[in-house]
């Protein structure tokens, strides 16, 4: 029996959100937050005969659209993988929800089969290759929480975690990130500095300096997603904000029990949500199970 390789690909969210410059590619100059959430999907990988790709959540295809067969591809093209694996996926975050669950999937699987096949790539060869399938995906590759820039691939960790519960919500409704870009309005000159904010100012003040731009274009479309993070206001959170291009919304409570009420009242509504505890430090280790 072969062994079980076992990880955690976990969700982000995104601290402010400064959309700078729409640039010739069709990509957008950006600034960001990015920290964790505590919900993730399980990876179990072991040796098959041919490569195979399993997810619990059925309504995400798995051919050449996934990342994560985007990423064994381009393993197999570039990096000499040339063994063969059953990946199976227990799919926990939300498709479609701004939480990075497909580039979080994908960073995992490079690092995992580059540990798996033992193809010796380094974590500059890692991002290198995540860059290329997605924009998000070398902030999970690294496994930091930080700031990114250019085309948010360029991450400089830094400690902006929060010291506070994070209650996160997904509204069901998936929404387009090419829209959001298409019909947000980029400022090149922002009123306040992303990382004195993160790193200087209490959560109560962040309401009032940070922002997410993709808001303003993604509202209008989805009045849900609006009324959403004013319910987290209503609530208690310290701040709330939708998460990347939406159309998750998240709030950062500073007192425990008020963050389990909203949690709480949120599931009770029948919604699916998640809540982060304090200072949360992802476990991105891989582990083997001896067959």
């Amino acid at each position: 029996m072969p062994d079980l390789w076992i990880s955690n690909a976990y969700a982000k969210i995104n601290l402010g959100l400064n959309v700078l410059e729409r640039l010739p590619n069709g990509y957008h100059k950006i600034e960001t937050g990015f920290c964790f959430l505590e919900w993730n999907d399980r990876f179990e990988v072991k040796s098959a005969p041919r490569m195979d790709l399993e997810m619990t959540n059925e309504r995400i295809p798995i051919g050449d659209s996934n990342l994560i067969t985007q990423a064994v591809k381009l393993l197999q093209k570039k990096a000499g993988l040339r063994d063969q694996y059953y990946i199976k996926v227990i799919k926990n975050i939300p498709a479609g929800a701004g939480l990075g669950g497909g580039s979080s999937n994908a960073a995992t699987t490079l690092r995992m089969m580059n540990k798996i096949a033992n193809l010796g790539l380094n974590e500059a060869d890692l991002l290198e290759l995540g860059a290329q399938i997605g924009a998000d995906v070398p902030f999970f590759i690294k496994g930091q929480p930080g700031i990114g820039t250019g085309t948010g691939t360029d991450i400089r960790p830094l400690d902006i975690q929060p010291d506070a519960w994070i209650v996160t919500v997904f509204p069901e409704i998936e929404s387009s990130t090419e829209e959001a870009y298409r019909f947000c309005q980029p400022n090149p000159e922002p009123d306040f500095s992303l990382d004195k904010i993160l790193t200087g100012e209490d959560p109560d003040e962040w309401q009032y300096l940070l922002m997410n731009d993709l808001e303003t274009a993604v509202f209008p479309r989805h009045n849900l997603v609006g009324n959403l993070k004013d319910q987290l206001y209503e609530f208690g959170a310290a701040y709330a904000s939708m998460s990347g291009s939406g159309s998750s919304v998240f709030g950062v409570f500073q007192q425990d029990f008020v963050a389990i009420n909203a949690y709480e009242s949120f599931h009770d509504l029948g919604f699916q949500a998640n809540l982060t505890r304090p200072k949360f430090t992802p476990d991105t280790g891989i582990y083997r199970k001896q067959g």
